[in-house]
């Protein structure tokens, strides 16, 4: 199903930017619109993961110089019925996690320093199984290339301060640069935030499912909201178009980048996240009287 939408995506952000190429250059910037669209889309399909980990200086660690995390990771791949996908590390005090890859065979999730210093072994375990369930659920594909086209479209607005709405005149029109730089960042938000929201909470569900700690999972989001309002992320901030990757918000709030939110509110996460703790107590609770009828009595 994902594999559709990022088609529908893909296809879709080629026509703006074939518009907006229209719009700077006429029927000319229109066509090297939709060749650096294809070129692009190519790009994004087979590299963006890898590009997306080192823009924001995540190291690859393995059973040696991470064995606690490195263990996590694989036993809760197991839970899920994912093949081992590959760790990361990204040194910064906010506490955070993202996964990225275009399919369960080519996952990575990657956490920071400081989420692994907050939190308890259980919440960890909440966090890495909530990234799992992207990577199961297929949402990294989508993820991961429109970080990549949203930030494309992004710039694309800063063509236009130099090359843009001049197509019959020799001098650019103000009105159409000033369009370009509203509309070219408005559009990529817009996107992020048609993918964000209801992953989130099917990714909350699924992380649930797969720890089987819906309520370590819940305070885990309270401590990285916490987190990330406080502590800044230098690379997310640098990097707007990358933060719906992140399990929560890492944008401070001081740029207008963060004017349109690509989360879900975090305490109607949490509340989701209670009422499905609710849920599966009496799930566990009768698997355990048709295990043992008499209660445990002898």
């Amino acid at each position: 199903m994902n594999t559709m939408k990022t088609g529908l995506l893909l296809a879709a952000l080629t026509a703006l930017f074939m518009s907006f190429g229209y719009f700077i250059g006429g029927q000319g910037g229109a066509l090297i619109a939709l060749v650096v669209a294809a070129g692009m889309n190519m790009f994004a399909y087979w590299n963006a993961d890898k590009m997306l980990l080192r823009m924001h200086g995540a190291q690859e660690v393995d059973a040696h110089s991470a064995p606690d995390l490195h263990a996590m990771v694989a036993r809760l791949a197991r839970n899920a019925g994912l093949p081992m996908p590959k760790v990361y590390i990204i040194d910064t005090p906010q506490p955070n996690a993202f996964a990225t890859g275009r399919d369960p065979a080519h996952g990575a999730v990657a956490a920071t320093t400081g989420l692994m210093a907050i939190l308890s072994r259980d919440e960890l375990e909440g966090v890495i199984a909530h990234e799992l369930a992207h990577i199961r659920n297929r949402d990294t594909l989508v993820m991961t290339v429109t970080a990549t086209v949203a930030g494309a479209i992004s710039m694309l607005a800063n063509f236009g301060l130099f090359f843009g709405g001049g197509r019959d005149e020799e001098r650019p029109n103000p009105i159409v640069m000033i369009a370009m730089m509203i509309l070219a960042p408005l559009a990529a938000m817009l996107v992020q935030m048609a993918i964000s929201r209801t992953r989130e909470y099917g990714a909350d569900r699924g992380g649930a499912e797969i720890s089987g700690k819906p309520l370590a999972l819940a305070s885990a989001l309270a401590k990285l909201q916490a987190g990330a309002q406080r502590i800044v992320n230098p690379a997310a901030e640098h990097n707007p178009a990358t933060a719906h990757l992140f399990i929560v918000n890492p944008l401070s709030g001081a740029n207008m980048d963060n004017l349109f939110s690509t989360h879900p509110n975090t305490e109607n996460r949490i509340a989701a996240l209670q009422g499905i703790a609710g849920d599966m107590r009496p799930a566990s609770v009768a698997r355990r009287s048709a295990l043992d009828p008499l209660g445990g009595r002898p």
